[in-house]
């Protein structure tokens, strides 16, 4: 059952509306002797956010299907979420709207985990060797990320942020005029790929000195994790579509740096859901010394609510996405990002 309910103390939120919901799980084996007898049962109330603009649940659940529909398309989910906050009026760089996009990639992770699970198997938890190889190429490239993406903050912060109070790097979230030229580069990069990839002749390379069978060595995992850190503080710099393609230019097959791009993802998005709480933390100390405190029960409910149903359209859309990705037509989402980035120039242009 939905019921509005008033809110106050906050100046950000105007209003909650709760749901309860109901479930029952079977405890079988050594819970119960009869197990169908014996019923778990959970109460889940979740307080959504409405905020000045207010975000209704269909707002929620249209954020969700954008970011459930882009995730595995290397055209930057983070983006599309970004511009369809614009065009519902919200503000991106909001501390609960950063939460909930984040959420967002949190819940279509979830969804990629389950869709990729039996090829990682067997790809990467085959044999001792091939998880020993698969480890290092992970943490290496984790490693890099995190230098360069930190490199990233602290220059941008110093520069174009130079003077600003506690300069916050969430704060390009919201700015299309950097949207649009990362999306455009994301483009120049997957076509320079794609074409190279339709170019080179026979099957894709397998990196040398690798007998684990993953198909990629230190070099080209680290190469991948130096240009996802680019991707961290720049919506529109596809994460996926960038270190897909950088893989492909350095010799690895397509199907090989897809699966392990993502797997990548799935390490790298815990490490960032647990920096945007921490904020999120902060701001909500903040603003309750100074007398507007944050609701933190209703931000988190609503970042929970949108990681459920963007984990339900990611599985829906996985299934047909996937296969655009191994059908040999990578250079036309090149092209896609490149129409999107003048869209986006577009809506800078009227003051979005």
């Amino acid at each position: 059952m939905t019921q509005p309910a008033a809110e106050t103390g906050s100046k950000s939120l105007t209003g909650i509306f709760s749901t309860s919901v109901k479930i029952l799980i079977p405890l079988p084996g050594p819970f119960s002797r009869d197990p169908f007898q014996t019923l778990l049962s959970f109460h889940i109330q979740f307080r959504v956010a409405r905020y000045t603009s207010p975000v209704a649940l269909f707002k929620i659940v249209l954020l969700a299907i954008v970011q459930g529909l882009t995730e595995l398309l290397p055209v930057s989910s983070s983006a599309h979420v970004v511009v369809a906050e614009k065009l519902m009026g919200l503000d991106p760089s909001a501390p609960q709207m950063t939460l909930l996009l984040v959420m967002l990639h949190t819940g279509t992770m979830f969804a990629v985990i389950v869709f990729f699970w039996n090829t990682w198997k067997q790809a990467f938890f085959s044999s001792r060797a091939a998880f020993r190889s698969f480890a290092v190429q992970a943490v290496w490239a984790t490693l890099l990320t995190g230098v360069v993406g930190e490199a990233l903050k602290m220059l941008i912060e110093k520069t174009y942020f130079r003077g600003a109070p506690k300069a916050q790097i969430e704060l390009l979230f919201s700015h299309l005029g950097l949207i649009a030229p990362a999306l455009a580069a994301a483009g120049v990069l997957i076509l320079i790929s794609g074409l190279f990839g339709r170019r080179r002749p026979g099957p894709p390379a397998v990196a040398p000195h690798d007998d684990s069978g993953a198909g990629l060595n230190l070099r080209q995992s680290g190469w991948m994790g130096l240009v996802q850190g680019l991707a961290l503080p720049f919506r529109g710099f596809s994460r996926s579509g960038s270190t897909i393609s950088v893989g492909i230019l350095t010799g690895v097959g397509k199907e090989t740096a897809e699966r392990f791009s993502f797997a990548l993802a799935v390490i790298l998005t815990p490490a960032v859901d647990g920096l945007e709480l921490m904020r999120l933390l902060k701001a909500a100390h903040a603003a309750t010394v100074a007398g507007s405190p944050v609701n933190l029960d209703a931000s988190l409910a609503a970042s929970f609510l949108g990681a459920v149903f963007s984990f339900l359209a990611g599985l829906a859309a996985l299934k047909w996405l996937s296969s655009w990705l191994e059908s040999g037509h990578w250079h036309r989402f090149g092209i896609y990002c490149l129409v999107a980035s003048a869209g986006v120039f577009y809506l800078h242009a009227r003051g979005f």
